[in-house]
């Protein structure tokens, strides 16, 4: 665009119009604005550009034979992205006195050079900064000047204007060559979109909304999938490859819109689309509800896993809930949490089709009973679950997964005794009551509470699924609801199942109910199909947060589901007992069946039951997974050594890096093309250019565009003024002990007492941000979110501190909002005690985003060091064996703190109500924490921490080094791609060992959209 703006301004330099010579110097002005350039004239490229386009201006002998056409082509063309030189005024044809603009310099010659000016292609719209003079021009029509319906309309709002647009530093930003929109497909939007807001929206433009526009577009977008959608699922029934079926209970979505235009590559297109309609993308974009799906990093992971499965052509399917709430909206009133429901159904989805035809039953409570030697399951509560589809896009290759979330639907009839008694209302609450099952999202405190509504929510997804899954099994034949297949040998080459976590782990023995109570296998052959087609993932490593279900509860809920497990047990019982005789530990460390607690409770450990009844179990990093067969599962790694691997846990890069740093992207492609948005590893090459001074200032420039929008985005959210040159230190997710914000903000303290000790100290400007939920029930979480809000306040508004420190909690921390923060970010931190984390995936997103690290070996951790190498991060505290080694000498925090001035000082500061003047006792329980239940070691680390910090400090200092550092940690991103973890999952766990890579594009001669 600014290529073609350029022409228009020199073009008439031939044509006679010396009134616009001023507009290459305004156009230069916008460029330097747009980066921050003090001086325009250093830009040295703009004056090249010019020489070539005046060189071919003079080719052709100043324009004597310029070639006409009609204006209304003419706009289309010159917003739409071709390359021609226009005029800057409307003239009249000599020939027939229509109105026209003329142009002279070749398509070809332009083309020629975009490459070179990629980076000047900059996303300033040449209207809106009064860069042409169109004279007679039509005037864009205003909103509700037309209220007739016309699928060539304009413009259904009017656009902004220039004062509108340049104020808003949002609105500035970059895009490539790689997206220029062709005319014919931003024609083919406007009319789609224009039909969508009549048809499917059923508003005018005098009375449309925002939202009204989004969910125009949505279903403008939605349309570009539906054929690939239908294809690719013709593709799987005639190819009758084998299908893998995730199981989660969360999906992290996020937005749906942006990603999806990106994935089908129709990004620019649709930008051109919108502008011309005088509509703004990115506001369009903001009104979006994420799918909250998810408390965190396991949901977020699974919809990463959902993406790299489409993007590499795997048959797959994501199996969930349709929560109508999910993660609760957080809110910080008087700086503590408060939790609202988070509605994100109240306007409706547009991404999601329902499937009423695949309605399923599901049944709760009842009793068992015994029919010539057989268990049946009678006299039980049916609850339905309805299927809600929703289409999963791989990177421009045409093929188009589903997401299937089940939703929960009462009987059609009433409960006959309230009915038969007169009480209509009873028996409406009754049906209300059922479908409370998919209500709400449970959140995660890592503490496992036995709540029948959380084991509801478990089965009722693993009896959809699976009764699901079979039903695809037999019906091979696309659009035949028939069974074909009625034998089940086959079945574990035709299906594998993957258990994200022990939440959908009560599908074992489900799965084992149907194939011997419903399909008539015997238990053996149930039993061995059972074991080849089930896999399990293990995400954490706390032992309060494994699921042990109570007896009693699954016996009332699940009787026929409690007969199966015991039968397992005993079985595996038997079979231990053969191979170690007499050793009745082992057998008590194993029983999937614990003996009583101290209340008196037996319960079912769902971990146990995964590992023997699953083919393949996995941690999610190398430590982890060494843990695992160490440490939580080594009785079971002794006994299964085969069964154990590792799947280190990746993200997207369409995502995390090409969607959400766009900047950084195309400075990325710039130098070494584009094959790494699906093959990360091609990263490396980055690493060539480790010395060279010009890219590493194009990372800096890239980081410091990214940081002032944040920054403007603070002091307009949160109305605190930010150093965009500072250093951003982010500490963004789940608030939990484990995780150590709280060391984090003892940290922020210590600095905000050097400051106050010595007002002239000469320190590293930094602006600290923490982001992150805290279970509604977590007391002590809850409380580190008041210490950091509480010393946020003291901090911000300290004359003395000035903008040397600033301390921002960042209120609702989503996935939206990591697309913003995270490419902003120069400081991670990833700081869990080692041996806790079980892999972490935020760490991930920042590395490629070119912040450094600062953190334990914990995790993923130790796996990034070794790929960027130790020099290009920041490792500090305890490793798992000096924190065992603590552990087992007995840890005494009460030691390290006297040992240390600085972390006594800041714990007296706390206690004594330092940072909560209005209420000194209120943060004591964290003091009392400290001195006395220090269970995740944040006294023993603080002093580690402290220096660790000064040396992020000191190279922050040496913006080279830092440049150099970055660029070190985004080319050895590679290996934590879900692409690479995904292609493991297949060959080594699913047995899946080709890919479709793509599809044919589901209409003939195909164009490039």
């Amino acid at each position: 665009m600014l290529l073609l703006g350029l022409l228009a301004i020199v073009a008439p330099l031939a044509l006679g119009a010396p009134e616009c010579f001023h507009e290459v110097n305004r156009l230069k002005e916008a460029y330097a604005y747009k980066f921050n350039i003090a001086n325009m004239n250093e830009i040295q490229y703009m004056e090249d550009l010019e020489s070539i386009i005046d060189y071919e201006l003079e080719k052709t002998d100043g324009c004597s034979d310029p070639n006409y056409i009609e204006y209304d082509q003419t706009a289309d063309m010159l917003i739409g992205g071709n390359f021609r030189a226009m005029a800057c005024k409307v003239t009249y044809c000599p020939r027939t006195g229509k109105e026209i603009v003329s142009y002279a310099v070749q398509t070809t010659i332009i083309q020629f050079y975009t490459h070179y000016y990629s980076i000047l292609l900059l996303r300033l719209k040449m209207s809106n900064f009064g860069f042409f003079s169109w004279g007679s021009q039509p005037k864009p029509q205003p909103l509700g000047a037309d209220t007739s319906f016309n699928s060539s309309s304009v413009v259904p709002k009017t656009p902004k204007t220039p004062s509108m647009i340049t104020n808003d530093h949002d609105r500035r930003k970059q895009i490539s060559v790689r997206g220029i929109a062709q005319v014919e497909n931003v024609s083919n939007i406007k009319k789609a979109f224009n039909r969508h807001l009549h048809f499917s929206i059923i508003k005018d433009r005098n009375v449309a909304t925002d939202r009204d526009y989004y969910f125009a577009l949505a279903n403008t977008v939605r349309d570009h999938l539906v054929s690939r959608w239908i294809r690719t699922q013709q593709h799987y029934y005639d190819k009758d490859p084998k299908r893998v079926y995730y199981l989660s209970l969360e999906f992290y979505m996020g937005r749906t819109l942006s990603n999806t235009m990106m994935n089908l590559g129709i990004q620019a297109t649709v930008d051109e689309a919108l502008y011309q309609l005088g509509l703004d993308i990115e506001e369009l974009q903001e009104i979006e509800e994420d799918a909250g799906l998810g408390n965190g990093g396991l949901g977020r992971l699974a919809a990463c896993f959902l993406d790299s499965m489409a993007t590499l052509g795997i048959p797959a399917y994501g199996y969930g809930l349709r929560y109508e709430y999910g993660i609760f909206k957080q809110l910080i009133r008087d700086g503590w949490q408060i939790e609202e429901p988070d509605d994100w159904l109240r306007f409706g989805n547009p991404w999601e089709k329902a499937r009423p035809e695949y309605m399923l039953p599901v049944n709760f409570y009842g009793k068992v009973v015994k029919e010539e030697g057989k268990s049946k399951w009678i006299d039980t509560q049916v609850v339905f679950a309805m299927p809600y589809d929703t289409p999963v896009p791989g990177y421009k290759n045409n093929i188009v997964n589903t997401l299937r979330l089940w939703s929960a639907k009462a009987e059609n009839h009433f409960h006959l005794k309230f009915f038969n008694d007169g009480d209509y209302v009873q028996a409406v609450m009754d049906r209300n009551l059922s479908e409370n099952i998919t209500r709400v999202l449970y959140p995660n405190d890592n503490m496992f509470l036995g709540k029948e509504l959380r084991l509801k929510q478990q089965y009722f997804l693993v009896a959809a699924t699976l009764q699901d899954i079979i039903r695809r099994f037999k019906s091979s034949i696309y659009g035949n609801r028939e069974a074909v297949r009625i034998n089940f040998d086959t079945f574990p080459d035709k299906v594998a199942i993957q258990l994200n976590d022990t939440h959908p782990s009560i599908g074992i023995p489900e799965l084992i109910r149907l194939f011997v109570d419903v399909e008539g296998l015997s238990w053996d052959q149930a039993w061995d199909i059972c074991i080849k087609t089930y896999a399990y993932t293990n995400h954490t490593l706390l032992p309060e947060a494994l699921e042990r279900w109570p007896v009693s509860l699954m016996q009332n809920l699940l009787p026929r589901h409690l007969e199966i497990i015991y039968e397992i047990n005993q079985k595996f019982m038997n079979t231990i007992s053969d191979r170690f005789p007499g050793d009745f530990d082992r057998m008590r460390r194993m029983s999937i069946v614990e003996e009583a607690d101290q209340f008196g409770e037996k319960r079912i450990n769902m971990a146990h039951l995964c590992i023997v009844a699953s083919h393949a179990i996995n941690g999610v990093a190398a430590l982890h997974s060494d843990l695992l067969k160490s440490s939580t599962f080594r009785d079971f790694y002794e006994f299964y050594p085969d069964r154990f691997q590792n799947k280190t846990n990746g993200i997207t890069p369409r995502r995390w890096l090409l969607l959400s740093n766009p900047s950084l992207a195309d400075l990325i492609v710039e130098k070494i093309g584009e094959s790494w948005i699906t093959n990360l590893d091609e990263l490396q090459k980055l690493k060539e250019y480790a010395n060279d001074p010009g890219f590493l200032d194009s990372i800096r420039r890239v980081k410091l565009e990214n940081k002032q929008q944040v920054a403007q985005w603070l002091s307009d959210e949160y109305n605190v003024s930010v150093n965009a040159a500072s250093l951003f230190d982010v500490h963004v997710k789940r608030i939990h002990e484990y995780k150590r914000q709280l060391l984090n903000i003892l940290h922020v303290i210590a600095l905000y007492n050097r400051i106050k000790e010595n007002p002239n100290i000469d320190m590293v400007k930094r602006t600290v941000l923490y982001g992150g939920k805290a279970a509604p029930g977590y007391h002590m979480a809850k409380q580190i979110i008041r210490l950091i809000t509480a010393v946020a306040e003291q901090v911000n508004n300290d004359a003395i501190v000035g903008d040397r420190l600033k301390v921002i909690f960042l209120e609702n921390y989503r996935v939206s909002m990591a697309e913003k923060i995270i490419p902003a970010a120069d400081l991670s931190e990833q700081i869990s005690t080692a041996g806790t984390e079980a892999s972490g995936t935020g760490n991930m997103k920042f590395m490629l985003n070119g912040a450094l690290t600062i953190g334990t070996l914990d995790g993923a951790n130790v796996e990034m060091a070794e790929e960027m190498g130790d020099d290009n991060i920041f490792i500090f505290g305890m490793n798992v064996e000096e924190v065992e080694a603590l552990q087992k000498r007995g840890y005494s925090s009460q030691e390290f703190i006297n040992k240390s001035p600085v972390l006594k000082q800041i714990i007296e500061q706390i206690d004594g109500g330092m940072f909560t003047p209005e209420d000194p006792t209120q943060l004591q329980d964290l003091s009392n924490m400290l001195r006395h239940h220090d269970r995740f070691m944040v006294c023993a680390d603080f002093d580690a921490f402290i220096e660790a910090q000064d040396k992020v400090a000191a190279t922050f200092r040496d913006q080279e080094k830092w440049s150099r550092m970055a660029l070190y940690n985004i080319a050895s991103t590679g290996k934590f791609s879900t692409d690479r973890t995904i292609a493991e999952y297949a060959r080594e766990i699913w047995g899946i060992d080709q890919f479709e890579s793509s599809l044919p594009a589901p209409y003939e001669n195909e164009k490039s959209e």
